[in-house]
């Protein structure tokens, strides 16, 4: 299976599933999961990186057990539109994944994600090392959020 667009990974996802949000760092993996309804994101947890293998076979075993249909990854597209190197890595990420599994996988656009969340935990006023410690999975949250705010309003369009 390849990579695939939000709108073509929607027909794939089984009913009362859930899909999971990463965003992808260097050092770590930030990590976020829908509802079974798919409409609200929760941060979830956050995953040192290591080795793919091992950072894979972590990733397979939350999905496995909070029954997860499908993931999104965040594409770090630049403000002027272009892929760097880090959208590459994220590309090959993904395509790693789906060398190991065959699991539905989207990327959704993750422009300045981590910015708002690092404002908004600002605004609450959370010290440094508070931030630190759930940037990246609130990150996650927030690009999987994005996505399933398209999804609903994608199905509000189709059965008006």
């Amino acid at each position: 299976m390849p990579v695939l667009t939000m709108d073509q990974l929607a027909p794939l996802l089984g009913r009362d599933r859930r899909l999971m949000g990463l965003d992808l760092g260097s050092k770590t993996i930030g990590l976020a999961l829908s509802d079974v309804s798919r409409t609200i994101a929760t941060p979830h947890s956050t995953v040192a990186r290591t080795k793919f293998t091992k950072d894979a076979e972590i990733l397979f075993q939350l999905i496995d057990r909070e029954g997860v249909d499908g993931l999104v990854l965040g594409l770090p597209i630049s403000l002027d539109g272009s892929e760097g190197p880090r959208c590459q890595s994220t590309r090959q990420f993904a395509a790693n994944l789906l060398g190991l599994r065959d699991l539905p996988i989207a990327l959704w656009d993750e422009r300045l994600s981590t910015a708002a969340v690092t404002r908004t935990l600002l605004e609450a006023d959370a010290s440094r090392r508070r931030r630190a410690e759930v940037v990246d999975k609130m990150a996650a949250a927030y690009i999987l959020q994005g996505s399933l705010d398209y999804l609903t309003a994608k199905t509000r369009r189709t059965t008006e």
